[in-house]
């Protein structure tokens, strides 16, 4: 009914924009003289929180699997909500070259714009982990962060998307009694500010044009008689552009 079956892969590309923000954070582990001893690389993966917080609670042998792997990153796009404030003319046209096809063009509507809520959790067994992967995170977001995508290639467009860091929280997981394993969640918020697109369409090229020309001619005086202001229409002119 709304129309044509497109899919330019737009939210996709967000969310792989933003999880690749995180993708290669690192921890150290220090003994007391200061000494690196341990240097760890926290795994990104994409899910809801109630994920790792189940797998936390399942049988003894999975929960030393997912023990072993902490600390580790998660998050999940939660939300999307329409812009007012960023609205563009709807009707306006962007227009590009038909790289497939000579004698045609490629022309796409303005976008339309939303709001995509992310969430970010970090899950650590200790505060002082919790607290490193923190710091390599909050100083780049001021509060947002703007990252260059790739929206569109067919058309040519690349967007800078702001994302911006709403709150960080913390929250501790106990299982049972407070002598077992403790783990700790910092939930960060985001909001990335994107834009959807309509489908493209594909038009001919221009190259003529005719004008009809209509003159004109004041009022004469021909062989001393008057003549009065009259008007013709000449031969149509034709232009190639």
């Amino acid at each position: 009914m709304l129309g044509s079956t497109f899919y330019h892969q737009t939210i996709r590309k967000y969310v792989a924009a933003f999880g690749t923000l995180f993708n290669d954070i690192n921890i150290e582990r220090k003994n007391s003289s200061g000494t690196v001893v341990e240097r760890v690389k926290v795994p990104l993966a994409y899910g809801p929180r109630q994920k790792w917080i189940l797998a936390l609670s399942d049988t003894t042998d999975q929960r030393r699997v997912l023990a072993a792997r902490l600390p580790r990153i998660g998050f999940a796009l939660t939300g999307v909500s329409y812009d007012s404030v960023r609205k563009l003319n709807t009707v306006i046209r962007n227009v590009a070259a038909n790289t497939a096809s000579t004698g045609s063009v490629l022309s796409q509507y303005n976008p339309v714009p939303y709001n995509f809520d992310f969430e970010l959790f970090i899950l650590v067994n200790n505060a002082e982990d919790g607290t490193q992967i923190l710091e390599q995170i909050l100083p780049y977001f001021t509060p947002e962060f703007t990252v260059t995508i790739n929206t569109i290639p067919d058309m040519g467009i690349k967007t800078d998307v702001p994302i911006i860091l709403n709150s960080a929280s913390q929250s501790d997981e106990y299982e049972g009694e407070l002598a077992t394993r403790r783990t700790i969640i910092w939930t960060l918020s985001f909001t990335l500010k994107g834009q959807l697109y309509p489908d493209i369409k594909s038009g001919s090229v221009i190259k003529t044009i005719e004008v009809n020309f209509r003159i004109r001619v004041p009022a004469t005086i021909i062989a001393g008689e008057y003549v009065p202001n009259r008007t013709y229409l000449p031969k149509i002119k034709k232009e190639r552009l």
